[in-house]
């Protein structure tokens, strides 16, 4: 048989309600009843022994106007007016024992009762008959005192003794709902947590699955447990991550179509350049060969563009890998900076060079495409006559190479930022071809890819008035093979 189930946030919010609600209901209610029943025998131990009390005093009146109208009887030879009076107060001795005799009472209380009864009926016997004397009457009646005395005192070592009861119920009472509620507290905190636990597992999968879609992450199908609305839900962001998948496939088909088409002819302009710098139809006056070196500076930057949109598109189609090779590090730096020497030299930017003599064992191509953005980065921002500082070395088991600029560095808003695919600062790009802002992005995921880490330097931590730089390569890969391995050459 199936147990039935909340089917929806709505309706299981209510039964977790209801649930740890119904503890504490309980709880209430006994207590409720408890303290009703105390007060009952509260208010029936207080009303007998009002009447005990009252009745008691009534019963000692009694006897002693009986005793007094007895003797005053003899006194005045037997005076009818006297016998009356104490007539009338055995009469009254006579309720009050009948009204104690109607509330709780001892056990052997009717038979003292029947004994003062019969013992009452010989006195007023007495009482007439001319041959009694006065001394007779009185010591009976002083007999009938002392055991009408000892019922009232029974009586009220009843009540005592019920007051007693009473009070180590009302103690026991007391820890029982203290039991009670310490039993209810951690089985409501547990009722709580339980339900905590099924509401808040589907709502961490819908966490997850917003935050990978924030991420950009389209891989992991969105699978949502719990109530048939929250099944809805994560329905619905399956249906989400699918679209957006499509949308990034689409981009990054557009983007590798693009490049790929843009190759060709920005191939071919910079051949024709290479062959007018050369000379090879024709020589160039001065300031054709300076109109010249512009279209190959601009060449090679949209060139440099283009191999980032194809670098990007291949980390976002998780198609790129890495192609080991032994290479040295310095040759590569100053491949890269020959790239750009026109432009260094027109805008007479100052260049500080210290790369130690190391042999590399990486991607040489992922890390030209490193230093080429991060150089181009800091030439873009470099004032005329500033300066560019270029450092590598060995630091324990890392490879760290630097990059600093004498520019105006990133912005504090900017900062954090920065690794972004397609985030350009505020701050406004120089040079006649503008950037894509994936530059650095692309960075990011070639260090990555090599198990190693880029991070921008503070402001207050860099000797450099711009953008400072620091990649980390370690020589090995957490797996510990063979990924980047450095040695002194």
């Amino acid at each position: 048989m199936r147990i039935a189930r909340p089917r929806t946030l709505l309706s299981l919010t209510l039964v977790g309600l209801g649930l740890v609600t119904l503890p504490l209901l309980v709880g209430v209610g006994n207590a409720v009843l408890k303290l009703d029943e105390l007060m009952n025998q509260t208010l029936s131990v207080a009303q007998a022994s009002e009447v005990a009390s009252r009745e008691s005093q009534r019963v000692s009146a009694a006897l002693e106007n009986m005793m007094r109208y007895a003797r005053q009887y003899f006194a005045l030879e037997r005076d009818p007016a006297r016998l009356e009076l104490y007539q009338n107060h055995a009469d009254d001795l006579g309720r009050s024992l009948e009204t104690l005799a109607a509330e709780p009472h001892p056990a052997d209380f009717d038979a003292d009762l029947e004994q003062i009864k019969t013992m009452l009926v010989a006195i007023e016997a007495r009482v007439i008959d001319p041959a009694s004397t006065e001394a007779a009457v009185v010591s009976d009646l002083g007999e009938v005192s002392a055991a009408a005395n000892g019922l009232t005192d029974n009586m009220h070592d009843l009540i005592t003794a019920r007051l007693e009861g009473l009070e180590a119920e009302t103690r026991s009472g007391q820890r029982t709902l203290g039991w009670q509620a310490a039993a209810l507290i951690p089985a409501t905190l547990i009722l709580i947590l339980f339900f905590m636990l099924i509401v808040g597992r589907p709502m961490r999968q819908i966490d997850r699955a917003i935050r990978e879609l924030g991420k950009g992450d389209f891989s992991s199908p969105i699978a949502v447990s719990g109530p048939s609305d929250i099944q809805t839900l994560g329905r619905q962001l399956e249906w989400l991550r699918l679209r957006f998948a499509e949308s990034s496939e689409e981009k990054n088909k557009f983007l590798r179509h693009m490049s790929h088409e843009l190759k060709t002819p920005l191939a071919n302009i910079r051949e024709g350049t290479e062959l007018l710098l050369d000379g090879s139809v024709g020589s160039l006056d001065r300031q054709q060969q300076e109109v010249t070196g512009i279209l190959r500076e601009n060449s090679v930057k949209l060139q440099r563009l283009i191999e980032n949109l194809l670098t990007f598109s291949a980390w976002e189609a998780k198609t790129a890998s890495l192609e080991i090779t032994q290479f040295e590090l310095k040759p590569l730096v100053f491949s890269t900076l020959s790239q750009h020497r026109l432009v260094i030299s027109s805008r007479e930017i100052r260049l500080e060079l210290d790369i130690a003599p190391i042999d590399v064992r990486a991607d040489e191509g992922k890390l030209r495409l490193v230093l080429e953005n991060l150089l181009s980065n800091a030439i873009k921002f470099t004032p005329e006559k500033g300066a560019i500082a270029v450092r590598a070395d060995l630091e324990g088991s890392d490879l760290v190479i630097e990059v600093a600029d004498s520019g105006p560095g990133i912005a504090a808003e900017d900062r954090s930022r920065v690794f972004e695919a397609f985030y350009q600062g505020r701050r406004l790009q120089g040079g006649p071809v503008g950037g894509t802002g994936i530059g650095l992005s692309v960075v990011h995921e070639c260090v990555q890819a090599h198990g190693g880490s880029i991070e921008l330097k503070a402001a207050e931590a860099s000797e450099f008035d711009g953008a400072h730089f620091v990649v980390r390569l370690p020589l090995r890969r957490a797996d510990d093979r063979p990924q980047l391995m450095v040695a002194n050459a």
